[in-house]
């Protein structure tokens, strides 16, 4: 049963995306409007999620969210995550993989929402576009949100964050949000199949500026692992 109702969300999610992506073509000339579409986009995914799969979603702990701008820093378990937290932040600029602007549609509004798409070939030239965007992201008031770890990891499971993360914290000197999740225990790494369960986001209370490499290393690990760690496992 679990997995007849994994793929009927399956079919049911790139229907939904398919439709609110040509409607909402027109959005794509402003930013704000584009975020808008994206938002509905994810609400209508979530409500799919609980109707179909049984999968809630509940968020803790936004208080901690700072008012001006700040990093979220999140682990990413799921590609979930990269779908809720639009609806998280009111502006929110993500750091994302450039392969995700290839996707047909998606990548269309990845662009005009004013995301940061990342080549991890490029190198220098990379980091520089990113810091460029956070700069801009910051002058405005917006949210810089990224996945230190730079990939999907499954619950239990760690691995080293990226050189990115580090210079992002540095070069912004912003209050730095750790948010804890659990997404891996029914969305996980897998396409389709999709668990009944909770999917709770807890962000923690903001870590401060100026800290040294291994002091921010070693605090965002030991929080992330000890908050996620007490979620739901199902």
């Amino acid at each position: 049963m679990i997995m007849l109702r994994s793929w009927i969300f399956e079919i049911t999610f790139h229907v939904w995306t398919l439709l609110v992506a040509v409607i909402g073509l027109p959005s794509l000339v402003a930013k704000r409007s584009a975020l808008g579409v994206v938002r509905f986009w994810v609400r209508g995914v979530i409500w799919l999620a609980r109707v179909i799969c049984g999968i809630t979603f509940r968020v803790e702990g936004r208080e901690n969210i700072p008012q001006g701008p700040c990093i979220i820093a999140a682990q990413h378990q799921s590609s979930f995550e990269t779908y809720a937290l639009f609806t998280e932040c009111e502006d929110p600029v993500f750091v994302l993989k450039r392969e995700l602007l290839w996707i047909p549609f998606i990548g269309w509004y990845i662009t005009a929402t004013g995301l940061v798409p990342i080549d991890r070939g490029a190198g220098a030239a990379a980091m520089r576009r990113m810091l460029r965007a956070a700069t801009a992201a910051v002058e405005r008031g917006a949210q810089m949100l990224i996945f230190p770890e730079g990939t999907r990891v499954p619950p239990g499971e760690t691995r080293p964050y990226k050189p990115g993360f580090i210079a992002l914290y540095n070069h912004c000197d912003v209050p730095l949000v750790p948010l804890a999740l659990n997404s891996g225990y029914t969305w996980g790494k897998s396409r389709v199949l999709k668990k009944p369960g909770e999917i709770v986001f807890k962000y923690l209370p903001p870590l401060p500026t100026g800290l040294s490499k291994a002091e921010i290393l070693a605090t965002l690990r030991e929080r992330l692992e000890t908050a996620s760690a007490a979620l739901p496992k199902a």
